[in-house]
């Protein structure tokens, strides 16, 4: 066990003018996670410390923040790999709520323009409608996005831009777009063929780096480009 510093930026709207950094020093073992180490400031030093968890296992993406300047999941982040002083931060571009907490209705509002769900007015087959492995696999990978928001936060096109959709949008989208079972791909085209659709994309990669997932965003976002350009989802 050893002992670490964590600076973490602290801001409560009710009461602060500004945030402000405040120092924690935390007794953890190697294997801990940045969520562990955050658990114990809130439940032994200080009750007031803000932040969102819940599965703590990586799969509900609540406990997105930036750790020593990179947006992660506390929850994935072993104290091992982050040193002897950590420095926690909300996520860039949302209104912090307090602490670590930020307005997520933005983000979920341009998850929701894109259309994420299934859309298929035709007759519903006797079972169900099959798919084969290949129409699957073309959009297996998007399919993993948790919406944690870590890879349009990490985006200089968004923190330009607070219109721009976003990837994690674009991500959802995707998923639809190349599902052999939805009749919207059409539909979700011309929302993205938007100034502040996929044409927004700089090709940073940042999104791709961030995300936890491992989920090829900017490759996504180059396949929808394509498919508004030469009008076909086909591979």
């Amino acid at each position: 066990m050893k002992t670490v510093t964590l600076t973490i930026l602290r801001f409560n709207p009710e009461t602060d003018r500004e945030a402000a950094y405040r120092e924690y020093r935390v007794d953890v073992e190697p294997t801990d996670r940045v969520l562990d180490a955050l658990s114990k400031v809130k439940w032994y030093q200080d009750g007031t410390l803000t932040f969102r968890r819940s599965c703590a296992h990586g799969v509900c993406g609540s406990d997105a923040m930036r750790i020593n300047g990179v947006n992660r999941l506390a929850c994935k982040v072993l104290m091992r790999d982050v040193g002897d002083r950590v420095t926690i931060e909300p996520l860039m571009g949302f209104r912090v709520i307090k602490d670590m907490v930020v307005d997520m209705e933005p983000f979920f509002a341009q998850y929701r323009s894109v259309l994420p769900f299934m859309i298929n007015d035709s007759r519903p087959p006797q079972r169900e409608r099959l798919q084969s492995i290949a129409d699957r696999e073309r959009f297996d990978d998007t399919t993993k996005c948790i919406l944690c928001a870590a890879c349009t936060t990490s985006c200089p096109s968004f923190w330009a831009n607070e219109e721009f959709v976003g990837p994690a949008a674009i991500v959802n989208a995707h998923r639809f777009i190349f599902d052999s079972r939805d009749e919207a791909a059409g539909a979700r085209l011309d929302i993205l063929n938007d100034r502040e659709g996929v044409w927004r994309c700089r090709t940073i990669f940042n999104c791709t780096e961030a995300c936890p997932r491992e989920i090829r965003i900017t490759k996504a976002i180059g396949e929808v480009k394509k498919a508004i350009l030469y009008g076909s989802t086909a591979p």
